[in-house]
């Protein structure tokens, strides 16, 4: 017997073992379904409650294999597509694939329409549809249909399609094997990597596994007890971090506002600090700056009341952040060097590296580059000295920064690679798209561009796949730029027009100055005056407003060369 055959016969012997198990703990229950589908006739509505997906194929595997089941066809139909609207149409089009067998009566199982209903909004389209055309099912599917959801899927069925739902005949929950939310939370809440870190297809998985477990632990309807509680509410900060982490920072506020709440009822301020800092990150990812400080500010201060070091550590480093982005760079000093303070205090090697690599950005930004070198080096120091190898890819990525703003750019291509071969050692695609766009940056102050156009659009094309709309803007800007140099004006200004458009959609004023000013240059190119005027001022106006004299002295000369 080969290898192969030895795997396979052992998943076969475990996945029998789990069947077992799962129709021992559910024998009451799938005896009451069983009843139901041998009685029903015609179009008929089943709703099964099974919060993991798993044991939906368990359960499955259970009625195919029962033997009052013998003369009952089984069509199993998986409906996964979240913009799916027109279920009715869809089942018809499955079942004209479907052979009917003879003498057995046909029964739909559906399974996936817990994407298409969604956790959080108003009347899904999907539910929509069921209320409009629930009369048009007893004749065009006239069979039983059994559908397979989780908890919070079926309860907003109930909600948001109450005529549908009022048709049922039976609503069958099943229990979940303790194995198997054992198993859930040491893949999720005790994983030893951060969900943040982990590639999109396996966050999505652990997302799924989270809101399984946050049915367990909290049932529609149902109290909680206080030992539930706290794991439930460590459940809604773990899902609320991941939702940031994939740039959606409402869906992340729905359930850290939650999480809130439980941490203000139990009283557990420790918790309440990390609720804080988290929805302060929530308005942070939407750019909503002056907000996010609040939370971290509120942060701040219960972790003083505390003595918390650590904890006042991370929010003065967020609000460092938060004033940064603000361009109140004298602020993000401040907050940076009271930080910095504290990690020395700790003797915290991880965090130092981290401070003095954001003092860094704090200084470049204000065009202090011999000192932002020196910020950078020191960070880079620290985590060699400690092996942090991982985090050294983005001083380097920033060291490249400083070089490329001296016209150093031969050393900015070498700074850039070193980050990137670090960002591909740990399988970091996301953090890749930023040094992509950079070294596309290099190729087009060396003329480059055919090897700048392909920087960016492997760039692009990372921001694309992992949903960072935000980002997109400034690789659509650099495009812009090389299309320009390029003289393929129209390309430039369809780029200019997709970064603007982003960049206003996110709030971001002085990000927009530089796009304004770019489409100022180009119309001047094309010797469209009156435009270039317009858009020229656009970016003056913005300037001032943000007190960039740098480039608001640029601007003023590119106005001033303008013909009457």
């Amino acid at each position: 017997m080969n290898y192969s055959e030895k795997h396979w016969q052992k998943l076969q012997h475990d996945f029998n073992a789990e069947l077992g198990q799962f129709i021992a703990l559910n024998q009451d229950i799938l005896a009451e379904l069983l009843t139901f589908i041998d009685f029903s006739e015609k179009f008929t509505l089943g709703f099964i409650e099974i919060n993991f997906p798993p044991h939906g194929e368990l359960l499955i595997e259970a009625l195919k294999t029962n033997s009052p089941c013998e003369e009952i066809q089984f069509v199993i139909l998986k409906f996964a597509d979240p913009n799916l609207r027109f279920l009715r149409d869809a089942i018809i089009q499955e079942l004209a694939k479907i052979e009917q067998e003879a003498n057995k009566k046909l029964v739909l199982i559906i399974q996936g329409l817990e994407k298409s209903i969604g956790v959080f909004g108003e009347y899904p389209p999907l539910l929509q549809d069921l209320n409009f055309v629930r009369d048009a099912y007893k004749k065009t599917v006239p069979y039983p249909i059994l559908f397979i959801l989780p908890d919070y899927a079926i309860n907003r069925l109930a909600k948001f399609a109450p005529d549908f739902w009022a048709w049922r005949s039976g609503v069958f929950r099943f229990k979940t094997l303790e194995k198997t939310r054992e198993n859930a939370i040491t893949q999720t809440l005790e994983s030893n990597i951060e969900i943040d870190r982990v590639e999109p297809q396996e966050k999505q998985e652990r997302i799924e596994i989270l809101q399984s477990l946050l049915m367990e632990y909290k049932p529609t309807g149902e109290q909680t007890n206080d030992g539930n509680l706290r794991r439930y509410s460590n459940i809604l900060l773990e899902l609320g971090t991941a939702y940031i982490s994939q740039h959606q920072p409402k869906t992340a506020r729905e359930y850290l506002a939650e999480a809130l709440q439980i941490a203000e009822k139990l009283a557990d301020v420790n918790f309440q600090l990390q609720v804080l800092n988290k929805i302060g990150d929530a308005f942070a990812e939407e750019r909503k700056f002056e907000t996010a400080i609040d939370y971290y500010q509120q942060g701040l201060d219960i972790a003083r009341k505390l003595n918390n070091r650590n904890g006042e550590s991370y929010a003065l480093f967020k609000l460092g952040n938060a004033y940064l982005n603000l361009r109140q760079f004298l602020e993000a000093r401040i907050y940076y060097q009271q930080c910095l303070e504290i990690d020395q205090e700790l003797d915290d090697h991880d965090h130092q590296g981290r401070t003095y690599h954001n003092l860094g950005i704090v200084v470049q930004q204000m065009r202090e580059y011999a000192q932002a070198l020196d910020f950078y080096q020191q960070a880079l120091a620290i985590k060699i000295e400690f092996g942090d190898r991982y985090s050294q890819a983005s001083t380097y990525h920033n060291l490249g920064i400083v070089v490329q703003e001296m016209r150093e750019y031969a050393q900015a291509r070498d700074f850039y690679q070193q980050a990137l071969s670090i960002f591909i050692e740990f399988g970091d695609r996301y953090s890749q798209a930023s040094t992509y766009h950079n070294l596309g940056m290099v190729a087009q102050e060396m003329r480059e561009y055919a090897q700048a156009l392909d920087f960016y659009q492997q760039a692009l094309s990372i921001c694309i796949e992992f949903g960072d709309r935000y980002s997109q803007a400034r690789t659509y800007h650099n495009l812009g730029r090389v299309a320009e140099e390029m003289r393929e004006y129209d390309q430039a200004r369809d780029f200019y027009q997709k970064a603007l458009a982003i960049k206003i959609e996110f709030g971001d004023r002085y990000s927009q100055a530089l796009t304004y000013h770019c489409l100022g240059t180009l119309a001047e190119a094309q010797e469209d005056y009156t435009e270039a005027r317009t858009n020229l001022q656009k970016a003056l106006e913005i300037y001032i407003e943000y007190k960039d004299e740098y480039w608001g002295n640029i601007a003023r000369e590119n106005l001033e060369r303008l013909p009457d």
